[in-house]
């Protein structure tokens, strides 16, 4: 029976990065709602792979390898898959020159249904690229082309997790000092991290820091400033991270995965963002979210930080008044 009956086979492909992921992780949602019968297969990085099953969405989980375009064999091998795949409907969320490629390899076949950007396909979302387009709105207009129109911010309540092991007090606020090590433009720096930190903590709010590998000299700048922080670096989960926010009473963070998961799972959420992350097209949105956006982050103020804290927490039935002492 064909996808455009709700039924059959169906591909989705996203193969990331972890925010991109997240956020697509509505629009993965709003498919499997709309094709409720179908088989429906996820096609991602190796990364996410596990995130991906543990949606629930999906009947089957591919991983990517990615081949270069001089890898022959694995251009074939991929292909081999694609089309023995047999879908009726594929859903291109990454819509990247890569996977757009992917839908030239069904040549000389017929390709299924396909909605996406390549130009000649059934479903064509035309939009200039690169577009400042947020994200939710692109994505949410590519599936209204192909009929799905119950599209949602994404769900993150499959992500559960005991956080009980952490021993934290009642009172906590996550700092996300990180980002993608390459875009180092997006951090705000740690001293100002360090700064927010000590205030919190004056306010009896216990600064909890989290973040990978990659942001162990921001997070110990951080401790250096502010002693009684707790580290958490290097010890949670994916899954950990919206139990957290959750929890939290507030949480701080550059442009990176953990910010953008924090603010889906409804913690009170000040996002900072320099302009070189396009807060157009990528900041978290919501009535709990205040977004900071300066060209160079550093000349970002720790006040505008602290009034934008004192500002969601005084907004909270259950939240203590910040910065008034």
């Amino acid at each position: 029976m064909p996808a455009s009956n709700r039924q059959g086979r169906i591909l989705v492909i996203k193969l990331g990065a972890l925010g991109d992921f997240i956020y697509a992780v509505g629009p993965m949602q709003a498919i499997r709602r709309h094709h409720a019968e179908a088989e429906i297969t996820l096609l991602t990085r190796p990364a996410y792979a596990e995130l991906g099953e543990q949606t629930g969405l999906f009947d089957a989980v591919w991983t990517d390898s990615e081949p270069k375009l001089w890898n022959l064999p694995g251009l074939l091998a991929l292909r081999a898959q694609l089309v023995g795949g047999g879908f009726d409907r594929i859903y291109d969320l990454q819509t990247s020159d890569r996977t757009g490629f992917y839908y030239r390899l069904f040549w000389p076949g017929k390709a299924p249904e396909w909605s996406g950007i390549v130009p000649g396909c059934s479903h064509y979302h035309n939009y200039k690229r690169p577009t400042l387009t947020h994200t939710q709105d692109r994505q949410r207009t590519q599936l209204e082309i192909a009929g799905i129109t119950d599209v949602r911010p994404s769900d993150l309540s499959f992500m559960q997790s005991d956080i009980a092991r952490f021993r934290l007090p009642e009172a906590f606020a996550l700092l996300i000092p990180g980002s993608s090590r390459k875009m180092a433009v997006k951090r705000w720096p740690a001293e100002q991290y360090g700064a927010v930190a000590n205030s919190l903590a004056s306010e009896d709010i216990a600064p909890v820091l989290i973040g990978g590998p990659e942001d162990a000299s921001a997070i110990a700048t951080i401790l250096e400033l502010c002693p009684s922080a707790q580290d958490l670096s290097g010890q949670t989960t994916l899954h950990d991270i919206p139990a957290l926010a959750r929890a939290a009473r507030l949480a701080i963070g550059n442009d990176t995965g953990p910010m953008h998961m924090a603010a889906l799972a409804g913690c009170p959420t000040i996002a900072i963002f320099s302009t070189a992350s396009f807060p157009e097209k990528a900041a978290p949105r919501g009535e709990n979210v205040r977004l900071l956006v300066s060209e160079n982050l550093a000349e970002l103020p720790v006040s505008s930080v602290r009034d934008a804290a004192t500002a969601l927490l005084d907004s909270r039935p259950d939240g203590p008044s910040y910065g008034r002492r």
